[in-house]
């Protein structure tokens, strides 16, 4: 299942991503964490040192072996620099799955030990000095989307995404590759703005989209976000002692998290998980093509040289039952 965590910045998105990756950790199951935020912090909230961090290996500076992976051997893309970060899989193209090995986790993610458990971690790399002026950060995420376009993944395993602050997501497609997006708001005008903001953009693409009430104090707080979204707040959380002292770099142990907030991220993980009966495979693929095709025309084919629109197999959707070359 592959979950978003968006927001304003300052709304708390990283501090309840990392909650979630944690708690899915707990149960288990095998969980893939990415931090695809210009500000790289989720290493830290999963409980690296700067030093730790600061040594993950960043996907953005592995785009060529990512693409030459994924590429396989799929008739239709003649090189991996034809390869831009729309382009979907095909008949020979390489899928990702959650459980397994293979050069992309090799390359690009590491584990991160969690009080006896361990999760992967993936991240984009931050935006540096050298990019000023001549990048945009989305050139970086764009190998988290070739990424999630390629992956197949199933009931009880957990890709859990910590995407760019505001509608800064909608710079590509990659809001609508998950199955549930947990947009984290705070009570405020500007913390429901950001929703509405997102709520407008994503309604003809069939995001589901639920909101998570951050710094909720009180009562009148939690009437402003019922007022303000509706029935898309699904659950709130407040004050967290543990989050503190997690903040400060001395996280207690994650069985320690008060009972509230325990109780929040299990109805996050029941909202992931009802979701599965609800995926549409065809749907995904359908949207998958719909942004290529839009990219290609936009900036694709002149960047590369290339009829881009010819990468797309017309017989091809994704699915738990699509097997690839090893």
């Amino acid at each position: 299942m592959k979950i978003a965590f968006v927001g304003k910045g300052g709304s708390g998105k990283t501090t309840l991503s990392s909650l979630f990756i944690r708690h899915l950790a707990t149960t288990g199951a095998p969980v893939v964490a990415i931090d695809a935020d210009i500000n790289q912090h989720l290493g830290a909230a999963l409980g690296l040192d700067e030093e730790e961090a600061a040594a993950l290996p960043a996907m953005g500076e592995r785009l060529p072996l990512i693409k030459d992976y994924l590429r396989g051997s799929n008739p239709r893309i003649a090189s991996a620099e034809t390869m831009i970060k729309t382009t979907p899989p095909g008949e020979g193209s390489r899928l990702l799955r959650v459980r397994e090995n293979n050069p992309v986790y090799d390359a690009c993610a590491r584990q991160v030990e969690l009080d006896g458990d361990a999760v992967r971690l993936m991240v984009t790399g931050p935006f540096t000095e050298a990019d000023l002026g001549v990048a945009c950060y989305h050139s970086k995420t764009g190998a988290v989307e070739l990424c999630l376009n390629h992956l197949v993944d199933g009931r009880d395993e957990y890709v859990v995404v910590d995407m760019t602050a505001g509608s800064d997501s909608f710079a590509s497609g990659m809001f609508t590759r998950f199955d549930i997006t947990f947009l984290v708001a705070e009570p405020t005008r500007k913390g429901v703005s950001v929703y509405r903001q997102y709520k407008e953009y994503a309604r003809d693409f069939g995001v589901r989209l639920k909101v998570v009430g951050n710094k909720v104090q009180g009562q009148d707080d939690l009437d402003f976000l019922h007022a303000e979204v509706g029935d898309d707040l699904l659950v709130t959380v407040g004050h967290s002692d543990w989050v503190r002292a997690m903040e400060k770099g001395r996280p207690p142990r994650f069985d320690l998290l008060e009972d509230t907030n325990r109780r929040a991220l299990r109805q996050l993980q029941q909202a992931v998980d009802d979701t599965y009966e609800l995926r549409d495979w065809e749907r995904y693929t359908r949207q998958m093509v719909h942004f290529h095709l839009k990219n290609a025309r936009s900036w694709g084919n002149e960047r590369t040289g290339a009829d881009l629109a010819a990468q797309v197999d017309p017989g091809f959707v994704l699915g738990e039952s699509v097997t690839a070359p090893a």
